[in-house]
């Protein structure tokens, strides 16, 4: 499960001008498409593209898989995966540097959680219709996403969404990104469960204290990162292609330190 991060032109990352909060650092986290803490489950057939892992729970708590061992026994494969598949009882390295990776999803949950002078229940907790700007948004009850709404900002803007709810998203309704938006670049912290109805189209990092349930022909661009279930019913989800830049800055600071 080893990660490499090729870094280069640092000098022009630095020089990159952003706005809305300051990045949420996901560590070796950000590097999964779905990370869980107490299984994942699929009715087939979903696609997935990035790898996908479970810890402290074993292997068994992903179901749906049909889950091929490689040669090494570090990690697997499934034909729903484009990517691999790891748990927290596959051989050494693995059941170790899941360990730190579950944790940097946490510390990641907690600093997303706690940013500081949110803009206020935008909505009244309803993001239908409305068009997001980069910022740090705070919602003290359940989110819904009744209609589709937008999110508009650069390649390099930030958006955090922290939900002490539950989000929910109706079936076939969609966020859609433009300016340039990047769904790296956006993260949502939700307390409670997320749940995107069927043939609904998600964007964006999924920081998720409890389950998150992907039903049937839906669909996200991002990651889930859940403390504990993940159910996908027929669902696609997609790793973001870039990672946002202030990310492998701070990664890179904290590489020389």
């Amino acid at each position: 499960m080893t990660k490499f991060v090729l870094i280069a032109a640092l000098g022009a990352i630095a020089s990159v001008s952003a706005a809305g909060p300051a990045a949420v650092i996901l560590g070796t986290a950000g590097t999964f498409a779905i990370l869980s803490k107490s299984g994942i489950d699929t009715v087939p057939t979903s696609v997935i593209t990035g790898d996908i892992g479970v810890s402290p729970i074993a292997a068994a708590a992903i179901t749906g898989f049909n889950l091929k061992l490689d040669s090494t026994n570090t990690s697997a494969t499934a034909t729903q995966v484009t990517g691999s598949v790891y748990a927290s009882d596959y051989k050494s390295p693995t059941p170790a540097e899941l360990t730190v990776t579950i944790g940097d999803m946490e510390t990641a949950y907690t600093d997303a959680a706690t940013r500081p002078t949110p803009i206020l229940d935008l909505g009244e907790g309803n993001l239908g219709g409305l068009t997001f700007v980069p910022g740090l948004y705070k919602f003290g009850s359940d989110v819904t996403i009744p209609t589709d709404c937008t999110i508009n900002g650069s390649s390099t803007d930030t958006w955090i969404f922290q939900v002490t709810g539950n989000l929910i998203m109706a079936a076939n309704m969609r966020i859609t990104l433009i300016g340039g938006a990047k769904a790296s670049n956006i993260v949502w912290q939700v307390a409670g469960y997320v749940e995107v109805l069927a043939g609904a189209h998600m964007e964006g990092i999924l920081l998720v204290k409890t389950a998150a349930h992907f039903r049937t022909g839906s669909s996200l661009n991002g990651r889930i990162l859940a403390q504990t279930a993940v159910t996908l019913q027929s669902s696609t989800v997609t790793q973001p292609t870039q990672t946002d830049l202030r990310r492998i800055l701070a990664q890179t600071a904290d590489i020389l330190v």
